[in-house]
């Protein structure tokens, strides 16, 4: 039943996509990427190789004019893992539907929260082992979520994320993601990208995030602070990450080192070599230290796992 629905969705965004019409407020597109890697992973309990699907995926958006003010807009995105021994190797990512127009922007659906959205491009090693996901709170995807983003102030902006009570991650508490930028997380408009961003009970978390990334001498170089507590535990804790990457023709050489207190730190290297403006070629090294803790004659102890992780892949963006 699963497969039929899947392969009713492509052939259904296919057919669209073909079809030209007057009232689209740009192109319908298909859109996604296939990263693979070959993978040793020792997660400290042992190693094994394997053929790894990194966060693989594909999606469909568009927008269609209402009025010469109003703009109606859609994404419908599925992470593919193809590494996944089922057939139904679909998971749900970004789904939402909004309107769009001089007052900003307001989506409703399954979203990536403002504090997520507000890290830019400063994780080089996102969807990777070296994910800063791995020791960070706060990289939340929320099924049920409105959004609101204001329009652009100049080179400011600002958005806020309501997680409904009702949604899984929540627990019954409603939750607010806020965040203000400034620039282009790109970096193409602006030498500079800053954010600020505050998850008040979003997924069992309250946090504060600063995030900076800009070009200086050739270098892309980042930041991100954030403190983070569980709800009502009174504990918090805080973390930074530093990035660096740096462009010789067409290689780009990626370092990266991150620390959360109480949770561990790690550092990964990397390299991507650009085969066409699609298609690239990958390799990286993640060294992590996790802490985790066990009750020993009723007293708490601390246990240090080094894992490490060593790939070589390729992906491809259509």
């Amino acid at each position: 039943m699963m497969n039929t629905f899947y392969k009713t969705l492509v052939a259904s965004a296919i057919t669209a996509a073909t079809l030209s019409t007057a009232q689209a407020a740009e192109p319908l597109e298909i859109y996604g990427k296939l990263n693979v890697s070959i993978q040793s992973n020792d997660d400290g309990s042992g190693s094994e190789t394997r053929v790894q699907s990194n966060a693989s995926r594909f999606g469909v958006k568009g927008g269609f004019e209402l009025s010469s003010a109003l703009e109606a807009f859609y994404t419908i995105e599925y992470e593919v893992a193809t590494d996944s021994d089922s057939s139904n190797n679909f998971k749900a990512r970004n789904q939402f539907v909004g309107l769009k127009g001089d007052f900003g922007s307001f989506a409703v659906g399954r979203n990536d929260t403002m504090l997520k959205k507000s890290q830019g491009k400063v994780d080089q090693f996102g969807d990777y082992s070296g994910d800063l996901k791995n020791l960070f709170a706060g990289e939340n995807r929320i099924a049920e979520t409105a959004t609101y983003v204001t329009p652009k102030f100049g080179d400011f902006q600002a958005g806020v994320t309501y997680a409904a009570s009702g949604d899984s991650k929540q627990a019954g508490d409603d939750g607010f993601s806020i965040a203000a930028m400034y620039g282009d997380s790109g970096l193409k408009k602006t030498p500079i990208y800053a954010s600020v961003a505050y998850d008040a009970e979003v997924a069992g978390y309250d946090i504060v995030r600063g995030t900076v990334q800009g070009k200086v001498a050739g270098f892309v170089l980042g930041g991100m602070y954030q403190q983070e507590e569980q709800v009502d535990s009174g504990d918090s804790k805080d973390g930074y990450l530093l990035s660096a990457a740096y462009k010789i023709d067409s290689i780009t050489l990626k370092a990266q080192y991150q620390d959360m207190e109480d949770k561990g730190d790690s550092w990964s290297i990397g390299a991507d070599y650009a085969l066409g403006k699609p298609t690239k070629l990958f390799a990286f090294y993640t060294d992590r230290t996790s802490m985790d803790y066990e009750e020993d004659n009723g007293d708490m102890v601390e246990l240090s796992i080094d894992e490490s992780y060593f790939a070589v892949g390729i992906e491809h963006k259509f």
